[in-house]
């Protein structure tokens, strides 16, 4: 006893709409979620984004990021992201990590300040914290962040 809603998208130029949860990747269904909370920006107070920008990078993941960035001047947004244009755009970032020890697995939440998120967004630059360049680049992608 609800209604129904069947979004028919065409995913590429020349082929006809077909509904979306067929048709659409990971990705593609996490962007498309992304779009429908800007658009339906009474949505709830907290939005859970699970690797909304698989599949994108450079100007497509920028811009991913900063939508998520303007949602979350109205909402609280948790996004998980292995790209640093992305996580560059969030006010506060925490480190997801696991540790196996052989027997057992144990998942550490770590909250990053400062120094630790210029790492942090450098070695997902560069696979590497310590590089230099990457450093750079992640300080001008946070402080890009903070001028917003």
């Amino acid at each position: 006893p609800g209604d129904e809603v069947n979004i028919l998208v065409a995913m590429n130029s020349g082929t006809p709409p077909a509904p979306l949860a067929k048709v659409a990747s990971g990705g593609e269904l996490a962007r498309t979620m992304l779009a429908l909370q800007l658009v339906l920006s009474e949505g709830p107070p907290l939005l859970i984004f699970d690797e909304v920008d698989a599949g994108v990078g450079g100007a497509a993941a920028s811009a991913v990021g900063d939508a998520l960035s303007n949602l979350g001047k109205r909402h609280q947004v948790l996004v998980v992201s292995h790209l640093a244009q992305v996580a560059g755009r969030a006010d506060r970032h925490v480190l997801i990590s696991k540790r196996d020890d052989g027997s057992s697995v144990v998942t550490e939440a770590q909250t990053l300040e400062d120094d630790d998120r210029v790492a942090e967004i450098a070695r997902m630059l560069a696979g590497d914290a310590e590089s230099t360049t990457a450093q750079e680049h992640a300080r001008e992608i946070l402080t890009g962040n903070e001028k917003s």
